[in-house]
């Protein structure tokens, strides 16, 4: 799940002005999370218009990229850390989501033939074979090798690397360990059959694993690095170069023209392109605010929003009855969910611990602050079925892994209280104080968005003093996303004891962004027998997938006792389309989306 489509973004939770007077004592919704969508939407517009030639090859697709503060801008698919610039990149990708991509795959996210390079698994040998595509080059037009396959690796887990795509199912691969702790200045268990300047890699690994055989996989990295173009910036000072600010190199369907910081993309054609054509000649992606999305698509500014892009219920109201566009969407590949900062990350020994004195270490208080929000009814109300009430972390698009019979936390404000009380949590006034007696304050972070999400904080506020806990906004008020952000990436922090975010994952399910090691540990949480049954979903048991099924719902369980990090809310991802449009489709077997898009007028009407 940590493929470099992580939300870093306000999470789609659905409300608006007025709702911080919504919520009542007992569950509005026996199980939503359950019952999924009640809304369905299709996965492609079908325009039967004839495509203007002329004014898809000499005109330009506008995008909006749905965002309250400036993309971050880095080009590099392994060092970014959100989704905005996952977006705002996007059309150097075949498809959203895939920048710099090896692999394509089936409606199943499997692997398959037919990318920039295919993959073979020998279980016999524990091998992984990748090879490039004959002919196939970056967008300046030099040849795509394999050494650019290997320096991957090597920008993911160099010691100095600001990447988070490391994790410790890395180490799998025979000689990462060592090269990760600096130890080696190569990967052993890498080799070129035809040399560096080859197509083919073979990777050695100490044990073949089920995931590898899906997209999104925390085992064997999918991307490649432009070696020859950025070989001379150290690497820990990759993401501050202008080869990754400035000027970054893909190898999709077009070419980045322009970046006007923080705002905007710019792209024209890539010649170099192997795969399909792309019809449109020029693309532009704009950031656009959540407050102004709704009237820059009304008055015809935007061919569409980003397909990744965060758009929400109250949007969906303003917009689903516009003549001129379509609403299009999917089940997300994501969730909204609540963290608890019970820890820190241990810089030395690159692993998160458990801090039994925090805050947030009771189990009981967490739990408690689960139940007494009221997400059932916010989402029943204001969300006009965008968005439901999730119950796991894992979400219901992986539908053999869902367990859709798990309740999560559904309002219970009687058992909110009971669990306060059993725990030592006594009212003394208003408010209650900790088992020693102490006073209890505890900081929500929260990011800064819509009107409609401020209304939902206070009303998560609202519910938490209900039950006689003193909730206030870390830093007295809600905060930039990169500065919410930057907080919660420390190794360590104190502004911040519980946060609603968002995660956008990757086509393999497992949830190595909670693992041990990982520096996507938020809240930096650790324990045994999540370590165990994470492991357990990549064991050669799991090859069999009623068992990884199995282990995946033992998962959910577990977290879902511990509430460690608790479910929010599911939706889906959607974008209003502008009728001239065609060729728009969200469908996995659209291995093309750029390049399968035309125009059929020359104005969006």
């Amino acid at each position: 799940m940590n493929k470099k489509k992580l939300v870093l973004s306000a999470v789609a939770v659905l409300a608006v002005i007025g709702l911080a007077g919504c919520s009542s004592k007992s569950s509005s919704s026996n199980s939503s999370g359950e019952k999924g969508a009640s809304l369905k939407l299709p996965d492609h517009y079908t325009n039967t218009k004839a495509t203007d030639k002329a004014a898809t090859r000499n005109g330009t697709l506008h995008v909006a990229e749905p965002a309250d503060a400036p993309f971050a801008g880095i080009g590099d698919p392994n060092l970014m850390s959100n989704n905005e610039d996952n977006d705002v990149f996007a059309p150097g990708a075949a498809a959203p989501g895939s920048i710099n991509a090896l692999f394509i795959s089936d409606k199943n996210n499997k692997i398959i033939d037919g990318g920039l390079a295919n993959q073979r698994l020998d279980r016999k040998n524990n091998t992984v074979t990748i090879t490039l595509r004959k002919g196939a080059k970056w967008s300046n037009g030099s040849p795509i090798t394999a050494k650019d396959i290997e320096y991957t690796y090597e920008v993911i887990a160099n010691k100095a690397s600001t990447s988070q795509a490391y994790t410790a199912d890395m180490n799998n691969i025979k000689g990462m360990a060592a090269y990760h702790a600096g130890t080696a200045k190569t990967i052993s268990g890498i080799a070129y059959p035809d040399g560096e300047t080859g197509r083919s890699v073979v990777i050695h690994c100490t044990k073949m694993t089920p995931a590898m055989k899906f997209v999104g996989n925390s085992f064997i990295a999918e991307t490649v690095e432009p070696y020859d173009y950025i070989k001379n910036v150290p690497i820990g000072k990759l993401a501050a170069s202008p080869q990754v600010r400035k000027n970054p190199l893909f190898t999709g369907p077009y070419k980045l023209d322009k970046i006007v910081p923080g705002e905007s993309t710019s792209w024209s054609k890539n010649p170099y392109y192997y795969g399909k054509k792309p019809q449109i000649k020029n693309i532009v992606i704009t950031v656009v605010s959540s407050n102004n999305i709704d009237k820059a698509i009304q008055s015809g500014k935007y061919d569409f929003t980003s397909p990744a892009g965060v758009m929400h219920g109250t949007d969906y109201k303003q917009l689903k009855n516009l003549k001129n566009y379509k609403i299009v969407g999917q089940p997300e590949l994501g969730y909204g969910y609540f963290g608890f900062n019970v820890g820190q990350f241990d810089t030395k020994t690159g692993k998160n611990t458990l801090d039994p004195h925090s805050k947030m270490a009771n189990k009981s208080l967490r739990k408690a602050m689960m139940y007494a929000v009221n997400n059932d009814a916010v989402t029943k109300k204001f969300s006009y079925g965008i968005s439901w009430r999730a119950n796991t972390l894992i979400p219901p698009i992986f539908d053999n892994y869902w367990d859709s019979s798990a309740k999560g936390f559904p309002l219970d404000i009687k058992k909110a209280n009971k669990l306060l009380d059993d725990a030592g949590y006594k009212k003394k006034g208003k408010w209650r104080v900790q088992p020693n007696g102490k006073p209890l304050t505890i900081y929500f972070g929260a990011m800064t968005g819509t009107s409609a999400q401020a209304a939902t904080y206070q009303d998560y506020l609202q519910q938490w003093h209900k039950i006689g806990l003193n909730v206030k906004f870390a830093t007295g008020k809600t905060m930039e996303m990169n500065s919410f952000y930057s907080t919660l990436e420390a190794p360590k922090q104190n502004k911040i004891d519980i946060y609603d975010a968002a995660w956008s994952v990757s086509s393999e399910p497992t949830p190595t962004m909670y693992t041990e090691t990982s520096v996507q540990n938020l809240g930096h949480f650790a324990t045994a027998k999540n370590t165990q049954l994470i492991n357990d979903m990549n064991s050669d048991k799991a090859w069999n997938d009623s068992y990884r099924a199995k282990i995946f719902k033992e998962w959910q369980a577990y977290m879902n006792e511990e509430a460690y990090v608790a479910p929010d809310a599911f939706s889906y991802t959607w974008a209003p389309v502008n009728t001239r449009v065609k060729g728009y489709s969200l469908k996995s077997s659209n291995v093309d989306f750029w390049s399968s898009l035309s125009l059929t007028s020359s104005s969006m009407k």
